[in-house]
């Protein structure tokens, strides 16, 4: 990693629950609530608890009766926590900051630059920025700027791990920089503050215009966060490599790799969705779909999207599927173009492991993404198992988490916007 000057730094601590698939605690998300509630270790009754604003009842008891009791899980994979008591905090003051802009947009490059300027000049940070955005000529070759160039600390995607090094997170530009942010951290993510200078902006609820204001008040902590759930993907190919080998009469003789030790498994983290399609192909894709081990059914159409709650507003509605605040524990699984009238969007409980994979009657071979990138093809013989995440996107609210929602929908979306219709007058009611 090339830095424009040696700079040591703490790592803050996090922990929080792994799940049940090797996840393991991280370090860099400073992340406190000021009242943690779980289903599965609540012990109050449910009329002992008030609050005050909430999109959840309040925990449910865990007794029932006498003697019946609900099996407490200690492998759960995530708690599920009152939205008004999500509160960003620091433990340590942050010092460091990563600013992702969207690359070739010259709209951006005079915010970028403004931004830069005040978070080493006024607020003293040490900035991380894409090297791939220092390259354009528009920022290379801008002399003032730079002075402010070489105080910055660079990386490369894919290169150089900055999990441990950035302590909260700024986007320029509209949704695919959040998007892209959460790509970069296959862990713990640190908070992400994003602007709306996009062409979408749902998930980037600030402006830009009183950004010094907003910013400091994101360095000193006490502002609203929503934890946006993610998908951990895991991505298991057969080895299609041809080896060769003699037999007893010496023939040659081609075969595939050995089953156990040829296949490759990928790993990702999805922000929206994972989308699995036909492809090129003029066929029908068909693939089985499976729920915790069991074959739900089989899906014959276009495709079919697995989303967060964040991603119901993205592929899925336009899909057919109904759009999910993102404080809600669940997986939407969304058919495309499904070639049956009765195969509708369902909703499943978060941390359920889902496993796709080609039908023995297929007759092409299908294609996945991941929140649009890393597309490649599914062939015969591979998986893809998609589950709750450990590590969410902790997204810092302009106001609260059901206001920036519901005014993403209205400005966005235009949800429920019509004509009104004319107040009728006691003499119009008469006829």
């Amino acid at each position: 990693m090339e830095t424009g000057e040696q700079v040591g730094m703490e790592a803050l601590p996090f922990c929080c629950s792994p799940c049940d698939g090797g996840e393991t605690p991280a370090r860099g998300m400073a992340i406190r609530t000021r009242k943690n509630r779980s289903l599965s270790t609540s012990s109050a009754t449910a009329g002992d608890y008030r609050r005050n604003q909430s999109l959840h009842g309040p925990s449910p008891v865990t007794t029932f009766g006498p003697k019946a009791c609900m099996l407490q899980n200690p492998q759960a994979v995530m708690h599920i926590q009152d939205p008004a008591s999500q509160r960003l905090t620091w433990n340590k003051p942050p010092k460091s900051v990563l600013v992702i802009k969207k690359i070739q947009d010259a709209s951006l490059l005079q915010p970028f630059k403004e931004l830069c300027v005040f978070l080493t000049e006024h607020k003293n940070m040490i900035v991380y920025v894409e090297k791939k955005v220092l390259a354009d000529p528009a920022i290379a070759g801008d002399e003032s700027f730079g002075t402010i160039i070489q105080k910055f600390c660079t990386f490369r995607e894919d290169l150089d791990d900055i999990s441990n090094r950035v302590d909260f997170i700024i986007c320029l530009g509209g949704d695919g920089t959040l998007l892209y942010a959460s790509s970069l951290f296959q862990e713990s993510v640190p908070p992400v503050m994003a602007f709306h200078l996009g062409s979408l902006g749902f998930l980037t609820p600030f402006s830009f215009e009183t950004y010094q204001s907003q910013v400091t008040q994101i360095i000193e902590g006490n502002t609203a966060i929503i934890l946006r759930s993610r998908l951990r993907v895991r991505v298991v190919k057969e080895s299609r490599e041809k080896k060769a080998r003699v037999d007893e009469k010496g023939i040659l003789i081609m075969s595939n790799g050995d089953s156990e030790g040829s296949r490759k498994a990928l790993q990702y983290q999805v922000l929206n969705e994972v989308v699995v399609d036909r492809g090129p192909s003029s066929y029908l894709s068909n693939v089985d779909l499976f729920l915790d081990g069991h074959l739900i059914t089989t899906v014959q159409g276009d495709g079919v999207i697995v989303s967060t709650p964040t991603g119901s507003t993205a592929y899925a509605v336009a899909a057919g599927a109904s759009m999910i605040h993102p404080n809600v524990p669940a997986i939407m699984i969304t058919p495309i173009c499904p070639h049956s009238l009765s195969f509708r969007p369902i909703v499943v409980p978060a941390g359920v492991e889902l496993k796709i994979m080609l039908s023995r009657e297929a007759r092409n071979t299908a294609w996945v993404s991941f929140d649009g990138r890393k597309r490649q093809e599914i062939c015969h013989g591979d998986s893809i198992t998609i589950t709750t995440s450990c590590f969410p996107v902790p997204s810092i609210c302009f106001r609260d988490p059901v206001n920036d929602w519901f005014e993403s929908l209205a400005q966005c979306l235009h949800w429920n916007v019509r004509k009104k219709q004319n107040y009728l007058s006691s003499e119009e009611d008469e006829f």
